[in-house]
């Protein structure tokens, strides 16, 4: 009866273990957008641009860092003097966006799962390329079909298109592992 009691809590206190790292292992949901937003790279309100924005949230941060444009998110996760604790990196879904101008407050979707329209007409928040974020291909194909660009995913997108040049150019295979690994 004693070796019962024992195994009983010894799963237990296992299973609560496996929890807690289950736990840690979802990321936290996206915060929404709101007045108080001002760009890490700008320090500017975001809701006054238009096009998609960004947020980052780390585990070291309360808030998230947040962004005038998707270009700049995407920046950050490149940029080796930026922080690595990163738990989620949320852009907005324009698919569900109400237009161009209001990217909306709430509709964000993980950039991991996103489709990206880049090198398309359209410019971001900070009167740059933008890479243009979408829930799924087919709003993604409609857009790149409308305003030109190619459809890619987060891993993708080349880190000089990010990096400040608006030539394509192609991503290094350090890059996307540090994209995928965050």
């Amino acid at each position: 009866m004693t070796l019962r009691i024992l195994a009983a809590i010894i799963a237990t206190v296992l299973l609560t273990g496996c929890n807690q790292d289950a736990a840690n292992s979802v990321p936290p949901p996206p915060v929404a957008l709101t007045s108080d937003a001002m760009g890490v790279f700008c320090g500017m309100n975001l809701l006054e641009h238009p096009g998609p924005k960004g947020q980052i949230i780390t585990t070291g941060r309360i808030d998230p860092f947040w962004f005038t444009s998707v270009r700049d998110t995407v920046a950050f996760t490149l940029m080796p003097d930026q922080p690595r604790d990163i738990k989620a990196i949320y852009v907005s879904d324009m698919a569900r966006a109400p237009s161009w101008e209001d990217p909306g407050a709430a509709n964000w979707i993980d950039a991991r799962e996103a489709f990206f329209v880049i090198e398309s007409r359209k410019r971001g928040g900070m009167g740059t390329a933008e890479a243009v974020p979408f829930g799924n291909r087919e709003a993604a194909d409609a857009f790149a079909a409308t305003n030109g660009g190619k459809v890619v995913t987060l891993a993708q997108i080349p880190s000089a298109y990010v990096l400040g040049s608006d030539a394509p150019g192609e991503r290094t295979e350090n890059d996307s592992a540090n994209l995928r690994t965050h």
